[in-house]
């Protein structure tokens, strides 16, 4: 039987610290999105007189509505992009033994050395020629090449930890390859999927560089650059400001959430009975 002991305390007040800190910014967003204009104490002091009309304002002025359905369809397509081409891509990569899969994954990798921000200009330029600048088309075919080097690698990693019964007992039976992956192995690749979803549907929807780039001059806009344009109207209405950062964050957060077990799963790569 463990006994308490001073460490185990120490332990406690570390961690309790750690949660304090990480909780206060959160705090403070929430306390001053409630708070009235006209309220001036200190931003650590509780609201007493909380109200909704904060974030009523802020959806109206900063026209977060289509710029929530903006990022919802960016996101919802590329991570499912993502998630389709990683896995069909992975699936060889892990089973076939020859010598070009290993190249060809080592090719594949080089996507997570280099860093996107040398290809902005060129892939900005090739955009433009595709008549794709404005449209949310170009962020989806930006964030699916970005991210689909990562989401290969969890994939493979994870495919090498599965055994490969259930696959040869589906093709003794007749199933293609084709059919055996997408009805028996893609399956069990739901931990590591989660993971994939989650990451990068986190990514994407707090990327500001990208739409900022890819955006500007049109009428469509994401969530951050919603936002940035926000901020920079209301500088002064700190209540605004972080009305609309709230409102921002709800659904990604809502999404975290729920599939927040799925990340650990994921990451430890290993399948239960």
């Amino acid at each position: 039987m463990n006994r308490y002991t001073a460490l185990t305390f120490l332990r406690e007040i570390v961690m309790v610290a750690v949660a304090v800190v990480m909780v206060f910014p959160l705090y403070v967003l929430v306390n001053l999105s409630l708070r009235d204009p006209k309220d001036g104490r200190s931003v650590i002091a509780p609201t007493t007189s909380p109200t909704l009309g904060n974030y009523a304002d802020a959806w109206r002025e900063a026209g977060l509505g289509g710029a929530i359905v903006n990022s919802i369809v960016v996101t919802a397509l590329s991570v499912a992009f993502i998630v389709v081409v990683s896995a069909m891509a992975a699936y060889p990569l892990a089973r076939v033994t020859a010598r070009w899969s290993r190249w060809f994954f080592l090719l594949v990798m080089l996507g997570l050395l280099l860093p996107f921000q040398l290809s902005l200009l060129p892939l900005y330029q090739t955009i433009r020629d595709l008549h794709l600048l404005g449209t949310l088309w170009s962020l989806i075919l930006f964030y699916s090449g970005l991210q689909i080097p990562f989401a290969t690698f969890l994939y493979v990693g994870f495919l090498r930890a599965v055994p490969r019964d259930y696959e040869e007992a589906a093709l003794i039976d007749g199933g293609t390859p084709f059919q055996v992956f997408w009805r028996v192995v893609f399956p069990l690749l739901r931990p590591i999927t989660g993971t994939v979803i989650i990451l990068n549907a986190i990514f994407i929807w707090n990327d500001f560089l990208t739409p900022f780039l890819y955006l500007s001059g049109g009428d469509q806009q994401t969530i951050p650059v919603a936002v940035f344009g926000f901020l920079g109207q209301y500088v002064s209405q700190w209540n605004l400001v972080f009305a609309g950062l709230v409102l921002a964050m709800l659904p990604i957060l809502a999404v975290y959430f729920v599939m927040q077990r799925h990340i650990i799963k994921g990451f430890a790569g290993g399948l239960k009975g």
